[in-house]
């Protein structure tokens, strides 16, 4: 038997899924990271193009927040004249990140890199093994 949810957290999580508040990452370095990302207006580490990426939570329905690096394809697919590569290696952890099965439920997301935010949905997928 399942408990019913606390009426508090239920309106609380729904506030924030309605309201658009993306929550940071639950690991520490994350954190940090986004932190320092913020910071130094999308430049934390000099010399590695670093992203926050925001999905929703498949679960929760929350808007979630990550940090990661990437890299550009140089194909004419975005707006801005190139695809974003993520390499979602989960730091050579045996499952994938929570933000990659987010996206792969939600591919609807936001990437926030210098100078500014964009709304971007996946054009298509590639894997590599």
């Amino acid at each position: 038997m399942t408990a019913a949810p606390d009426a508090g957290t239920a309106t609380a999580t729904a506030t924030a899924a309605t309201a658009g508040t993306a929550t940071d990452s639950p690991n520490a370095w994350v954190a940090a990271h986004i932190r320092r990302f913020e910071e130094t207006a999308g430049q934390p580490r000099p010399g590695i193009s670093d992203l926050l990426l925001t999905t929703r939570g498949r679960r929760s329905g929350l808007l979630r927040r990550t940090a990661l690096a990437y890299v550009r394809d140089g194909e004419a697919d975005g707006e801005d004249g190139a695809a974003y590569v993520l390499t979602a290696s989960n730091a050579g952890a045996d499952r994938h990140p929570a933000w990659y099965l987010n996206l792969a439920a939600d591919p609807a997301v936001t990437l926030g890199s210098a100078p500014r935010p964009s709304r971007r949905r996946p054009a298509r997928s590639r894997w590599s093994w």
